[in-house]
């Protein structure tokens, strides 16, 4: 196994070693901030506008997806607790010198344009429900709100990590009490019933699983679940990580699954949903019909306060993506570079960041959302799962901290439906999500040639 803190290959550039000083606690909430960000605030109401008075169903759905596919992260999470993680499981999987080499190219790949596309999207979102407190009149007030965001953002991460663990605590606590007073809303307030079945009962459940609307509504759940992994890009700062990492996803996974269901219900009972699937600031109304226009104001702060949350959870993992990349040898070098007294890569973070802070100004959440899963499913996702197979099959099971029940079920399940969630995504974002794999692979025979590495090393 290569230690992501040596020397690159080609250049003088040495990655000092992280720090391992995250906790469960640390971890675990971490994960639940990225998980929570605008995202549930603006897809609550597209769920309910696809799914009708069903739409619990599809929050349902997204759940189930996630604790099977946290199986997949918690093994390989705790058996390679590394920087990257993703990058470092794909290598792994299929191969070194290989294909591995490819898959994990793609991966970094994708996510220089995928993670500044999710930290823009979270900063636009934020811009848009900033709204209801300031109006934004003119075209270049909402980008003015999302690039200061981003900048904000780079300027509270550019500190050592155990500082970064405190902040996400502190972070953390406004996330659930957010989460905390909508639902007490709904259970002191409820006027309407919601239902968990269709009308038909369980004969019916099937039929509705299966159609095409519960596939696009399925897009934008799993997209607010998207997050429980984040602990593995930090695998090289957990402490104690064959524990650690498996508890937090499943922790951030069953946490956040209970309060997606209690605030769809809770603003279901109170705002009907032919009514709140047409609100752009659902939460802000919900409070607002509730406790008057000043509380109203004070729930969208706390909102604002979430989607900042998250993207700073974001921002965070994803920087280390690029440096475990680079101090591996495979990716430029300068991604390898640490801060000389704080060590966290911040070559990484302000590249990633100053992506995020241009693609901020230059786009719309609703071009951005769909686009960015269907980016990551093939490789990431499905080529993850499999990678686990294969991982498995050449060195067995005995050295595994964490072993996946009911193997291979799991895996199964999870490709099965993230290549359903793909092709639902339908065709544009389909061919957007294959035309950046395609790009990678010529990127990658480029890089290789130019190296001597495979599939050209007979030149050397």
């Amino acid at each position: 196994m290569t230690d992501t803190s040596t020397e690159t290959t080609d250049a003088t550039v040495t990655a000092a070693p992280l720090r391992r000083n995250l906790g469960l606690v640390q971890a675990t909430a971490l994960n639940m901030i990225d998980m929570v960000g605008i995202g549930p605030f603006v897809t609550l109401p597209l769920v309910m506008g696809m799914m009708g008075p069903y739409f619990l169903l599809a929050w349902l759905v997204g759940a189930g997806l996630a604790v099977v596919d946290g199986l997949i992260w918690s093994e390989l999470g705790a058996a390679h607790p590394e920087a990257g993680g993703s990058y470092r499981f794909l290598k792994l999987a299929y191969g070194e010198q290989k294909w591995g080499r490819l898959m994990s190219f793609l991966y970094v790949w994708q996510t220089l344009v995928q993670a500044p596309l999710v930290v823009a999207s979270g900063a636009i979102g934020f811009a848009q429900y900033f709204g209801y407190l300031v109006p934004l009149t003119a075209w270049w007030q909402p980008k003015l709100v999302s690039g200061v965001v981003v900048l904000a953002l780079i300027g509270l991460l550019y500190r050592r990590i155990e500082d970064i663990g405190k902040l996400g605590v502190l972070l953390w606590v406004g996330v659930l009490g957010l989460m905390g007073w909508l639902i007490f809303g709904g259970l002191t307030h409820a006027e309407h019933p919601v239902a968990w079945l269709p009308a038909g009962g369980f004969s019916a459940l099937p039929g509705l699983l299966l159609s095409a609307a519960m596939g696009q509504a399925a897009v934008k759940t799993i997209y607010s679940y998207l997050g429980y992994y984040n602990v593995c890009h930090l695998g090289g700062e957990i402490q104690n990580p064959q524990k650690v990492i498996p508890r937090s996803i499943f922790l951030s996974i069953l946490g956040i699954a209970a309060l997606y269901l209690l605030l769809n219900w809770s603003v279901g009972t109170v705002i009907p949903w032919e009514q709140a699937q047409h609100s752009e600031f659902i939460v802000s109304t919900f409070v607002e019909k509730l406790y008057g226009p000043l509380a109203a104001q004070w729930a969208t702060a706390l909102v604002l306060w979430v989607a900042f949350a998250s993207l700073f959870a974001v921002l965070l993992g994803y920087s280390r993506i690029p440096y475990a990349a680079a101090a591996d040898g495979e990716f430029l070098p300068v991604f390898a570079k640490t801060h000389p007294t704080k060590h966290f890569p911040h070559v990484s973070l302000l590249i990633l960041g100053g992506l995020g802070f241009v693609f901020s100004l230059l786009f719309r959440l609703g071009e951005v959302i769909t686009a960015i899963l269907a980016m990551r499913i093939l490789v990431q996702f499905v080529g993850q799962a499999i990678g686990l197979v294969l991982l498995r099959r050449r060195r067995g099971t005995a050295h595994l901290p964490f072993r996946m029940p009911l193997y291979p079920l799991p895996v199964i399940v999870a490709v099965v439906v993230w290549l359903l969630i793909f092709w639902s995504t339908g065709p544009t974002f389909m061919l957007s999500g294959l035309t950046v794999i395609s790009t990678g692979v010529i990127v990658f025979l480029l890089w290789s040639r130019r190296r001597g590495q495979w599939p050209f090393e007979a030149q050397r």
